[in-house]
């Protein structure tokens, strides 16, 4: 696939993009009283590799993608992709990256704006920088960000490839010039075939010979191409058995081209206040039952301050004849739907195009329709979707964030949690505007006070959707959740366990961690919890980054009393007692209590408790015989009495009869 990828490439977020036309997006949440957001069914890491597998069969490849390849095999290398805008720059990127990249190895997306973290990469690592999307106004400063990731990665061995904006070549640095690569657009009939096959559509090659596809190919962005061919796949599939790849074709076509000309004339037909509303209404809730369409028409009216029509109700025309004269169908499940193909896209563009004045209107109405009984949780996300495609597609991303916030207040009383999630994961989502939704989120993080349901929503998209792709940044939201104090204990406790989950499966982020919540000039509330906590082997999925692990052990020993550390001290010993860790663990212990007698002696009590007697709370995966957790007791306790210049008792036991340390 040619089309630009979604907002990120590694292990994405939730629906990706392939492109640079339009997306729908349906979002099913699970939301219970006390539960987080969570997406049914639904393994994010999967959806990322899918993409993948999906990108690879589809893509064709521009020319200049062999000249940025080679480059882009040498360790610490950097690509500066450039070209015209709609030709797959960022899936270019995305298959750069993958094709250099090493087994289980991390492709992320990196921020225009540096953020509290600094980069540290490892030879593994993969990184894209998009800028695309960037004004001549802050194009200076982007580049500055590049040349300091490109220092890093190159002394790093790491690989990058970033995408420029188009018609900004004039701005280059001479210093980043090098680094540039052109990309030249790719076949579009190779694309477009590509992707029909991929979806399992046959065809022959002279049936792409007609009416308007060899200018598509020739002019359309390779996402609008992608658009076509589900399309064509959503036309096979509505007209059954017996029919041919050029009725398939038609109608796609029709729908991808026809329909803009077509919602112009039929609204010249229909020039009353209520048809129209009726016809946007229809639109935005396609799929949903008839008389939740009649009402969010009624609710527009009323947003957009229409006078009420005097005339009596049973002098009007029924609610079936309206549809009729609409072209609407009302199906036997009751739920209704446009006829021609795609005819609701054309609609809601067609509102957001040419009343740009009502654009607010809009949204307040799709607030309040949110709140309509007869909308399904399946209805109100593909309101959502709709929604959020239009906003963002006419540069209104704010509209995301006020919805967002009206959803999460206490007045909504939680009903509508999932929506600002789904809201919220499309704006993140965002090929564009998905910097901009990081960076507010970050706002909201940071601001005095937020309400609860917003910490709640921040905190599980934070860990469901922007930790995959950007997990840094992820891991500096909910850092800030976890720390607040001004938050409720519910929500520190959820993005506290969030963040730990995070750090936990990354032993850079664990680093970074650590260094963000040691003590400085004046400890960060609550910040040595979270290092004790993080310490504790019993949730651990990879060996902690040792040097991290004993600074954090001394911040946490040096601020907290015996009784809290030593449960996770002896877990440790357990650990190593069954061979599950190597001598890194009593080293480590050693080192952060080296130098400070008190601490030694508490660490040598905490060994020989253990060694006599296993505490009750001890998880049964670390339970060890009594022979061999004496036999590590006795080795660590030499150790310690080494560490103070002393002789040592002869054994732990004996240590702990004397109910004293050296």
């Amino acid at each position: 696939m040619t089309g630009t990828g979604g907002t990120s490439i590694s292990d994405p977020r939730g629906p990706v993009h392939s492109g640079g036309g339009d997306q729908n997006n349906t979002y099913y949440y699970s939301v219970g009283p006390r539960e987080p957001l969570v997406r049914t069914g639904v393994d994010r890491l999967e959806m990322v590799r899918e993409h993948r597998r999906r990108l690879a069969k589809c893509f064709v490849w521009p020319g200049g993608y062999t000249r940025a390849a080679d480059r882009l095999a040498r360790p610490g290398a950097v690509v500066l992709l450039e070209g015209a805008p709609g030709i797959g720059r960022r899936s270019a990127a995305t298959m750069l990256l993958m094709g250099a990249s090493v087994p289980d190895s991390r492709i992320e997306e990196l921020p225009a704006v540096r953020e509290e973290e600094p980069l540290d990469p490892s030879p593994d690592d993969r990184y894209l920088l998009d800028l695309s999307s960037v004004g001549d106004a802050d194009y200076a400063a982007a580049q500055r960000t590049l040349m300091s990731y490109c220092v890093l990665v190159e002394k790093s061995g790491a690989r990058l490839v970033a995408v420029s904006p188009s018609g900004l070549e004039w701005m280059l640095d001479a210093e980043l010039a090098p680094l540039a690569v052109h990309l030249e657009r790719p076949s579009g009939r190779a694309v477009f075939s590509r992707h029909l096959r991929v979806r399992g559509v046959r065809f022959a090659y002279e049936q792409l010979d007609h009416g308007d596809l060899p200018h598509l190919f020739e002019t359309a962005p390779m996402g609008e191409l992608d658009r076509l061919a589900g399309l064509v796949v959503q036309a096979r599939d509505r007209a059954g058995r017996g029919t041919e790849f050029e009725h398939w074709r038609d109608e796609a076509v029709a729908a991808a081209t026809n329909w803009s000309q077509q919602v112009a004339g039929d609204l010249r037909q229909h020039r009353g206040a209520g048809e129209r509303a009726l016809l946007l209404a229809a639109s935005m809730t396609s799929g949903g039952p008839a008389d939740t369409v009649l009402s969010a028409a009624h609710i527009l009216l009323g947003v957009l301050g229409h006078p009420q029509d005097e005339t009596p109700r049973l002098a009007r025309a029924g609610l079936g004849e309206q549809f009729e004269e609409l072209s609407l169908d009302r199906e036997d499940d009751g739920r209704v739907r446009f006829v021609r193909l795609a005819y609701d896209d054309a609609v809601r563009r067609h509102f957001w195009e040419n009343f740009p004045d009502l654009r607010a209107d809009f949204r307040d109405w799709v607030g309040q329709c949110m709140e309509l009984s007869g909308l399904g949780a399946e209805d109100r996300a593909r309101l959502v979707s709709r929604f959020a495609e239009q906003a963002l597609r006419t540069d209104r991303p704010d509209d995301l964030n006020l919805l967002i916030e009206k959803w999460t207040q206490p007045s909504a009383g939680g009903r509508l949690r999932a929506e600002a999630a789904a809201a919220l994961e499309l704006g993140l989502s965002h090929e564009r505007y998905g910097s901009r939704f990081r960076s507010h989120v970050y706002q909201w993080v940071t601001t005095a006070r937020i309400a609860p349901d917003l910490a709640r929503v921040l905190t599980d998209v934070c860990r469901q959707v922007m930790a995959v792709t950007h997990p840094e940044q992820a891991m500096v939201r909910l850092r800030h959740l976890a720390l607040r104090q001004e938050n409720h204990e519910d929500i520190k406790k959820a993005a506290r366990s969030a963040l730990l989950d995070l750090a936990r499966g990354n032993r850079r982020l664990y680093g970074q961690l650590v260094h963000r919540l040691l003590p400085r000039a004046r400890p960060v509330d609550g910040g040595l919890d979270v290092l004790l906590a993080l310490l504790d082997p019993a949730e651990r999925r990879a060996d902690p980054p040792w040097q991290a692990f004993v600074l954090a052990w001394r911040a946490v020993m040096a601020g907290k009393p015996a009784r809290a550390w030593s449960p996770a001290a002896q877990r440790w010993l357990a650990v190593l007692t069954l061979r599950q860790a190597g001598d890194e663990v009593l080293n480590a212990l050693l080192i952060a209590a080296y130098g400070d007698r008190d601490l030694l002696n508490q660490l040598y009590v905490t060994t020989c408790d253990w060694a006599d007697s296993e505490p009750v709370d001890m998880p049964e995966e670390f339970r060890a015989r009594r022979d061999d957790r004496v036999r590590t007791a006795d080795r660590f306790c030499r150790e310690i009495d080494l560490a103070q210049g002393v002789g040592g008792l002869s054994s732990a036991s004996g240590a702990r009869r004397t109910g004293e340390g050296p």
